[in-house]
C-alpha cells in the first residue's frame, strides 16, 4: 500500500477544500465566534464580578493571550503536518467547549470563588475574574486562534497570489468579527439570552467541522458523538440560571445592559442586576418605609426651599421607582419623574413593583437626558451606581455642574453613594470632594445596617433649618422619626480637594478597592469556618 505523503496538499485530504470559499467561510465564522465569545464572557462574568472596565480589561487581555498562543501553535502545526483534519477537529472541540460554558462555567465561577475565599486576602474580584477567564475561555479561543495560520497554509497556492489570499482571509475574519460584535449585543443576548448566544455560535462552528468530515466521508463516530454532546449541553445550558440556587425568583432574564432577576417574598419584592452584590431596588408591599437608603434620601424634598408648594423631583437611575413612590406616598404635592437607561427595568417596574403609569420614566442615559432638557427641579436624585461602581460620566465635576444647572434656586441634589468605606481615599471621598467643588453646602449621613451613604448638596445655606422646619409639619410618625434620625446624624463634609473630571475619573479602581475591603470583611466568617471545620463547614 502506498504511504500517504505528509506534504500532500490539503486538497488531497478533502475535496471540499478545493473550494476556497469554504475556507473563507471558516475564517469568517471563526472571527465572528471569537468576538461573540468575548461579549458572552462579559455577560457571563458580570452577574458575579461586575461589568466594570477592570473586568473588561481582564477579559480582553486573556483572550488576546489565547489568540496569540493559538496563532503560534497553528502556524507551527500547519508547517509540520498540514493535515486539515486536525484543524477541523480543533474547530469541533472549540465548539463543544463553548457550548458547555453556559452550564459548566457557572460552577467553575462558584468553585473558584469558594477556593479564593480561603486563600486570597486582597484583590478578590480581580483574581477571581482572571482565573475564571483563564480556565473557562483561554482553551477554546486558543483553538480558534489556530484557524488563520492553518488556513493560510491551505489557501496559498503560490507566492504570486499569497498577498491577495492572505488579505482576503484577513478581510473575512475582520468582517466576521464586526458582525460578531453587533449581533450578540443588539440581537441575540437581549432576545434569547447569554446561554443561547453561546450555543448559536458554537453551533455554527460545529456545523463547519461536521460538514468537512461528512463531505470527506470519514469521522462518522466523531460526528455522531459531537452532535450528541452538543445536544446535551444545549439542554443543560438553557435550564441553569445565573443564580441557580435561588428558590424565590419570579423573573430572570437579560437586557442590552444588564442581567436581571426579580425575587419575591411575602412582604417585599427585590430587583438585582447581579448575583453577588445585593439588591438594586426593593418594593415593600404594604407601603411602609424600606429601612434602606430611600428613606434617608426623602430628606431632600424637605431640605429644598424653592418658594413653591409643589415639588418637582427627578431621579437619575430610576430603577423600579421605589424613591419616587415613597416621596409621592409620604409627602404632599410631589411630581416625580425618572430616567432609567435600561428599558427592560422600566417594564419590570410596572409589572412587579407597582410603579404607577402616571410616573413618567424616560429610557435614556442620565447625563444625556440633562443635556437635552431645559426643565428645572426642586430635587434631583443621582442613584447611578451600577454593579460595584458608578459610570465615570456621572461622577465628574462637569456632570455635577450640569445637575446644578437643572436645580431651581434653593434646590437640593441627593446622591446615593454605595460601598461606604472608613477610608477617605475611597470612591465616596472623591465623589464628595468633586461635589464640594460645585455646591456650597455638602452634608452626608450613613445608612444604618448597609454600606450606603447619602450625600445632600445645595447652595442654600439654610438647608438644615429648612429640613427641621418642614419636618415639624410631617404627620406620619414613621417618616417623622426617620427625618429626625437623618437630621441628627448629618455631618458637614470637609473637602480634601480631589476632583474627578471627564478626562480623569478612575472610578473603577477606586470602587474595586472599596469592594475588595468589604468582601475581605465579609469573608472573615467563612475563613474561620473553613479553618475550624474544613470544606464540610463551608458547605453547611
Amino acid at each position: 500500500m502506498k504511504k500517504k505523503n505528509q506534504s500532500e496538499s490539503p486538497a488531497d485530504s478533502a475535496k471540499i477544500l478545493k473550494n476556497k470559499w469554504y475556507l473563507y467561510m471558516t475564517e469568517f465564522f471563526a472571527g465572528m465566534s471569537v468576538m461573540a465569545v468575548e461579549l458572552g464572557a462579559s455577560r457571563l462574568l458580570a452577574p458575579y464580578f461586575s461589568s466594570s472596565q477592570i473586568v473588561w480589561t481582564i477579559i480582553i487581555g486573556t483572550i488576546m493571550i489565547a489568540m496569540a498562543l493559538g496563532n503560534i501553535y497553528g502556524g507551527k502545526s500547519a508547517d509540520k503536518n498540514p493535515n486539515p483534519d486536525k484543524l477541523y477537529a480543533r474547530l469541533i472541540l472549540a465548539a463543544l467547549w463553548i457550548a458547555a460554558i453556559p452550564f459548566l462555567g457557572k460552577f467553575v465561577i462558584l468553585g473558584i470563588s469558594a477556593l479564593l475565599v480561603v486563600t486570597v486576602n486582597t484583590n478578590f474580584l480581580i483574581w477571581a475574574a482572571f482565573i475564571t477567564c483563564m480556565v473557562v475561555f483561554v482553551f477554546p479561543l486558543f483553538l480558534l486562534g489556530t484557524v488563520t495560520p492553518s488556513l493560510v497554509k491551505y489557501t496559498v497556492d503560490s507566492l504570486d497570489d499569497s498577498g491577495k489570499t492572505v488579505g482576503t482571509l484577513g478581510a473575512f475574519n475582520t468582517i466576521g468579527s464586526i458582525i460578531g460584535t453587533f449581533v450578540p449585543t443588539f440581537i441575540s443576548i437581549p432576545a434569547v439570552g447569554t446561554a443561547v448566544t453561546f450555543l448559536i455560535f458554537s453551533g455554527i462552528l460545529l456545523v463547519l467541522g461536521l460538514v468537512y468530515f461528512i463531505y470527506g466521508r470519514r469521522g462518522k463516530i466523531r460526528c455522531i458523538v459531537s452532535a450528541v454532546m452538543f445536544g446535551v449541553f444545549s439542554v443543560l445550558s438553557t435550564r441553569l440560571g445565573f443564580a441557580f440556587w435561588e428558590r424565590h425568583l419570579v423573573y430572570e432574564g437579560e437586557s442590552v445592559y444588564n442581567y436581571l432577576q426579580v425575587k419575591e417574598e411575602n412582604d417585599k419584592t427585590y430587583l438585582s442586576t447581579n448575583v453577588l452584590f445585593g439588591v438594586q431596588s426593593v418594593y415593600v408591599k404594604d407601603g411602609s418605609l424600606t429601612g434602606m437608603y430611600y428613606d434617608y434620601a426623602m430628606a431632600a424634598p424637605l431640605m429644598s426651599d424653592c418658594g413653591t408648594e409643589e415639588k418637582d423631583i427627578l431621579i437619575l437611575g430610576m430603577g423600579t421607582g421605589t424613591y419616587a413612590k415613597q416621596c409621592m406616598n409620604y409627602l404632599d404635592k410631589i411630581n416625580a419623574e425618572g430616567v432609567e437607561i435600561d428599558e427592560k427595568i422600566v417594564d419590570l417596574s410596572r409589572k412587579y413593583f407597582d410603579l404607577p403609569e402616571n410616573v413618567k420614566v424616560t429610557a435614556y442615559d442620565g447625563r444625556a437626558f440633562l443635556n437635552v432638557s431645559d426643565k428645572k427641579y426642586d430635587v434631583i436624585m443621582v442613584d447611578a451606581y451600577q454593579d460595584i461602581t458608578i459610570p465615570f460620566q456621572m461622577s465628574s465635576v462637569e456632570f455635577f455642574t450640569l445637575v446644578k444647572s437643572h436645580l431651581k434656586d434653593g434646590g437640593v441634589m441627593v446622591v446615593n453613594m454605595n460601598m461606604r468605606s472608613d477610608s477617605s481615599d475611597g470612591i465616596n471621598g472623591w465623589l464628595a470632594d468633586t461635589i464640594s467643588e460645585v455646591f456650597d453646602q455638602v452634608y452626608t449621613v450613613d445608612v444604618s445596617g448597609s454600606t450606603n451613604r447619602e450625600l445632600f448638596a445645595s447652595d442654600n445655606p439654610n438647608m438644615l433649618d429648612t429640613l427641621e422646619r418642614n419636618n415639624e409639619s410631617v404627620e406620619n410618625d414613621a417618616l417623622y422619626s426617620m427625618m429626625r434620625k437623618v437630621s441628627e446624624n448629618l455631618t458637614e463634609y470637609e473637602s480634601k480637594g480631589r476632583i474627578l473630571t471627564d478626562d480623569k475619573a478612575p472610578v473603577e479602581l477606586l470602587g474595586m478597592n472599596v469592594i475588595d475591603d468589604i468582601i475581605e470583611e465579609e469573608l472573615v466568617y467563612y475563613k474561620q469556618k473553613f479553618k475550624e471545620d474544613g470544606i464540610k463547614g463551608l458547605l453547611e
